[in-house]
């Protein structure tokens, strides 16, 4: 009754002009860290595409990720914190609405194109509000850059003659917003397959092998290390940059909301400059490295150009956002805050805090905890950091040594962090109760170690 409800008010609001409703582009990129953006201060990378889109836009100075890439996703997709609808790597409740199902409700054309990693299928993607796709690991988990293996509007294709799955992805991008029929406003959600590892040489690279991984069948693991760390940046940002220029080309830009983040902090192999300092990737960690990402906002017509905010964000904040931006009915019980008010100048917005819950596997009682603002995080096992100046969390602070200020400050995050562990209880049993009916909660059977094979007796 409620989901029948609220798409009858979607799509009454949906009657607005077109003119009323921006084309919406959401750009995330994979395993990518905000120190890496030369816009950000980053001395050991010149992203050139993403400095133009944060100057004619807004950059956010604080702006904050899940630790790893699927509880990033479930977060981003539905607006609602991991707490509450996480049940395990990989995966994607059914259940959830995300804002694929909300902008299509309301009337847009809405479109997917990148990494999936959810489950689900052909039919989990039109479920959760798609109705075109380009996607890497939704059926399969072939390459993803030299001839890569993708599946397109349902049937899975191969390109071994020497493509580049970035490049696959971003020319479906290019061409649906081309080719959008009718009036009604398109939703593009593009969650880059850059520039996670392997880490490999980019068709602009002096050594771009064309014939790279031509025969495997699925991806090869490794290439970890930092050497094509540098190249796989800029081909992320040339990606961006190709898709901002055909907007612009289209002729709607000043009517098209771009958004810029990545999923998670960058690898812990790679190191950046950044400001004179040495940031080591902390992907996977709770620390600023693991979470701390770009946020970049770009509309002509609402943002002013050349604009940073100290507002927080996290990404719980997307959905409520893109409902904003559109016009429509934002769903009940989301945990996020729209960021339009910051967008306008107009109106308040009020958040002072943000939450994060964190199990890799979804494990409920394995779960790390904080809550945190610009500067400072408390953990629900008591630890409390200045972040700005112990990026590791190596020194907490002490409650003896604490200012009256710093001390309410405590108490007011304390008090927030208390409701929102209140709240993982509550829904402890709802998760486990998911996690038991997909087998999750099971033991992982330990690998029987092969016995060795003794070497033949010298004869």
């Amino acid at each position: 009754m409620k989901r029948t409800l609220f798409i009858f008010l979607a799509c009454v609001i949906s009657l607005a002009t077109a003119a009323d409703r921006p084309n919406i582009v959401l750009i995330m990129a994979d395993d990518i860290g905000y120190e890496c953006l030369s816009c950000y201060g980053s001395e050991s990378n010149k992203t050139p595409n993403l400095d133009a889109l944060a100057a004619s836009g807004m950059k956010f100075n604080h702006a904050h990720s899940q630790p790893i890439c699927t509880p990033s996703r479930v977060q981003i997709m539905t607006g609602i914190y991991n707490n509450r609808n996480y049940v395990k790597f990989g995966y994607l409740d059914p259940a959830q609405t995300t804002f694929g199902n909300v902008l299509r409700d309301a009337g847009y054309q809405t479109a997917i194109a990148g990494k999936w990693q959810l489950e689900g299928g052909y039919e989990g993607v039109k479920n959760f509000g798609f109705d075109r796709h380009c996607l890497w690991q939704l059926t399969r988990r072939p390459s993803r850059y030299p001839n890569p293996g993708l599946e397109i509007d349902r049937v899975e294709k191969d390109f071994k003659e020497g493509q580049f799955g970035p490049d696959l992805v971003s020319n479906y991008v290019c061409d649906y917003m081309a080719e959008k029929k009718g009036d009604d406003p398109f939703f593009v959600y593009y969650p880059m397959i850059m520039p996670h590892w392997p880490f490999v040489p980019t068709p602009d690279s002096e050594d771009w092998d064309p014939t790279m991984w031509r025969n495997e069948k699925g991806e090869p693991g490794g290439y970890k290390g930092p050497e094509y760390w540098p190249d796989m940046v800029r081909y992320t940002d040339k990606m961006v940059g190709k898709v901002v220029n055909k907007v612009e080309a289209l002729g709607i830009r000043d009517n098209t909301l771009i958004i810029f983040t990545g999923d998670n902090g960058t690898y812990e192999s790679i190191t950046t400059k950044i400001k004179g300092k040495d940031y080591k990737g902390g992907k996977s960690y709770m620390t600023d490295n693991g979470t701390h990402v770009a946020f970049l906002a770009s509309w002509p017509g609402k943002i002013k150009a050349g604009t940073s905010s100290d507002a927080l964000v996290d990404f719980s904040d997307v959905l409520p956002t893109l409902t904003g931006a559109a016009g429509v009915t934002t769903p009940e019980g989301l945990d996020g805050k729209s960021l339009m008010p910051v967008f306008t100048g107009e109106g308040e917005r009020n958040k002072d805090h943000i939450f994060c819950w964190y199990s890799r596997d979804g494990v409920r009682d394995k779960a790390k905890q904080f809550v945190r603002d610009q500067r400072y995080k408390l953990y629900s096992d008591g630890r409390f950091f200045e972040t700005a100046s112990d990026l590791l969390e190596k020194n907490p602070i002490k409650k003896d040594g604490m200012s009256e200020e710093l001390a309410a400050r405590h108490k007011e995050l304390k008090e927030a962090l208390v409701a929102h562990t209140a709240r993982t209880t509550e829904y402890d049993s709802v998760q486990n109760g998911k996690r038991d009916k997909l087998g999750a909660n099971k033991p992982k059977k330990k690998k029987e170690k092969k016995p060795k094979k003794k070497k033949p007796a010298a004869q």
